[in-house]
């Protein structure tokens, strides 16, 4: 925790149904942990702790913190209002919005997004979490306060797998190597990705050895804010199968990121 002496204190309106543990606990981010109250990590380069009490968020950093950045940072400016109010006349994603309706598509970068669910694949959320924690400890930059920041496409791309060992993530590590060495050499234009359709934007983050379908439009969602983008693990594909046997309708699949996150959260923590 943050010493009182250190810290930069900031409070945002944030929107009356925002769920700030269904938004960091939904899989879609792993830097992320509560403690005594907090939710603690490091979010765009920088350690910071959050409390949610009704309509304010209360952020502290022993930086400063600026609150565009963060209402950015938690999708504030968009209306889910809005969106929900569509995917409602659906009833399977009403009874998903009135449970997990609080989850905001957080805009994280894309670069770490992408290393982040290269190294998720086939693995449980706190080993992803902890080989994240190492690859952070071991190649970002001290941040302070026994932090690290998410290290640069730049820093990764000079390594060999056996360079990232201490990380311990297995297969993974070519993967991650291979991402780094693609993305600095433009081969995987992180820039053009966010100007694509996310199709062809799809196509080029498949280049990355190790990336398919999954993969990318976790990215897409996740690091791009996609939403059209519509990642199917094991717990949306039952989703699918348990109550779209004849397909999601195309009103859905307009914002199916946002509706995928309900889904995922509704059915893997309310359903079983």
């Amino acid at each position: 925790m943050l010493s009182n002496a250190e810290k930069f204190k900031i409070e945002i309106d944030a929107p009356l149904n925002f769920n700030l543990g269904q938004t960091l606990n939904c899989g879609q981010c792993f830097r992320f942990s509560e403690a005594e109250g907090r939710y603690c990590g490091v979010a765009m380069q920088k350690y910071i702790e959050i409390e949610h009490s009704n309509d304010k968020l209360v952020i502290y950093s022993d930086t400063e913190i600026s609150i565009e950045k963060m209402a950015e940072f938690f999708d504030f400016n968009l209306d889910y209002d809005k969106i929900n109010a569509v995917l409602s006349k659906d009833e399977t994603m009403k009874s998903a919005i009135e449970y997990a309706g609080g989850i905001r598509i957080l805009r994280q970068p894309a670069w770490e997004v992408l290393c982040s669910f290269i190294l998720s694949q086939n693995n449980n959320i706190k080993r992803i979490t902890g080989i994240i924690e190492r690859l952070c400890e071991n190649f970002g930059e001290n941040i302070g306060n026994g932090h690290y920041s998410f290290p640069t496409a730049e820093r990764l791309a000079v390594l060999s797998v056996d360079d990232l060992a201490p990380i311990r993530s297995g297969f993974r590590a070519k993967y991650v190597i291979d991402a780094a060495k693609k993305v600095v050499s433009g081969e995987v234009n992180i820039d053009e990705i966010f100007s694509t359709d996310t199709d062809k934007a799809r196509e080029i983050l498949m280049k990355i050895h190790g990336v398919g379908p999954k993969v990318a439009d976790c990215v897409l969602l996740f690091g791009f804010h996609k939403l059209d983008a519509f990642p199917k693990d094991v717990w949306i594909k039952k989703a699918l199968s348990e109550f779209y046997p004849d397909g999601v309708p195309d009103y859905i699949m307009e914002h199916g990121g946002i509706a995928q996150q309900y889904l995922f959260h509704y059915i893997r923590t309310k359903l079983n």
